[in-house]
């Protein structure tokens, strides 16, 4: 064997074992920080609905994607630090599920992770999250459930269910900005317009809830209305719903989660539509897509839900032909 074809046998001997080393190589799992300003029961329906809207799209936790869980349990005070702790984990993507301070708090954590909001309350160009709707800038993007807008909209079908109804008690949590700009600038808009009084209730914590609602027992308001709420709100969801069936008062809420634990009737962004759209933001981002490209979406679809059950219960007949629009009927 002569030198040269010495050489070309040991050339295609190391070009082959680098092939096979390269092709042995265990592929990058993509990692997704979620960060919940809930618990993992009270957020289990939302984190669902996106591993599922996930998989439609081929991304399956367990097997070709990787998910971290953080959950706040109501505590603010956690999210700086549960935000940095998935920055340090090095994940892909953050899936942010709670309103403009949580952002704000991923945000803090880092300016190169990609971040998804997941349908947030708040306006995100109001609250300085992004640049505009169109060219959210830096590395914020997702979804914008314009709950302000629909403030009005929820009292008006609340009336319309009960055409009697005159007063009606707010219930919000006065620590949150958002929550009081909406109670005291736009509802009350709405409620001129519908002649319906407006009275607000302040929850600062879970021991306010027993004063709040012996309050709600001696000034007998014809009905009660949940804006868009923070961790108190959603995890005293069967609470409040169950306080209105008990005290025979008509109730509107932001989703039907409200509904489904008792409650009368509920308004708001289609939550199935929501989750497809945060997988979408997911399969772009892991793909090569920088958030600041892509547009800040906003809800296309509304849903109006009904729980008749309740309407019997508390001796409530709701107009055939609004009953006609819901989306759906708990019978």
């Amino acid at each position: 064997m002569n030198r040269r074809t010495a050489i070309r046998r040991l050339a295609i001997f190391f070009l082959t074992t680098a092939s096979l080393a390269h092709a042995q190589q265990p592929k990058k799992v993509p990692l997704i920080g979620y960060l919940s300003q809930l618990d993992p029961a009270t957020e289990s329906t939302r984190s669902e609905g996106i591993r599922r809207a996930l998989r439609e799209r081929g991304y399956i936790e367990g097997q070709n994607i990787a998910i971290e869980y953080r959950y706040a349990e109501g505590k603010f005070d956690r999210a700086a630090e549960l935000a940095a702790e998935l920055v340090r984990l090095k994940v892909d993507v953050i899936l942010v599920a709670g309103g403009a301070p949580w952002i704000q708090a991923a945000k803090n954590a880092t300016k190169t992770i990609p971040i998804v909001m997941m349908g947030g309350g708040s306006d995100p160009v109001e609250e300085g999250l992004v640049k505009s709707l169109a060219r959210p800038g830096g590395n914020v993007t997702g979804i914008s459930n314009l709950s302000r807008e629909l403030g009005g909209k929820r009292l008006e079908l609340l009336k319309e269910a009960v055409p009697k109804l005159t007063r009606v008690a707010v219930i919000y949590d006065p620590a949150i900005p958002f929550f009081v700009r909406d109670v005291k600038e736009v509802l009350p808009i709405a409620a001129q317009a519908l002649r319906l009084t407006l009275q607000p209730f302040e929850i600062r914590a879970a021991n306010d809830f027993e004063k709040v609602l012996a309050a709600l027992n001696k000034q007998r308001p014809d009905g009660l209305y949940f804006p868009p709420g923070g961790p108190l709100t959603f995890t005293n969801e069967r609470r409040i719903a169950g306080f209105a069936l008990k005290s025979r008062l008509p109730s509107m809420y932001i989703n039907k989660q409200f509904v489904d634990a008792g409650g009368l009737m509920s308004y708001g962004a289609d939550q199935a539509e929501g989750y497809g759209r945060v997988a979408y933001y997911v399969d772009r981002i892991l793909k090569g897509a920088k958030p600041e490209d892509l547009p800040v979406e906003q809800p296309m679809k509304f849903e109006l839900v009904f729980n008749l059950k309740t309407a019997k219960q508390i001796g409530v007949t709701i107009d055939p032909n609004l009953l006609a629009r819901a989306n759906k009927l708990i019978k």
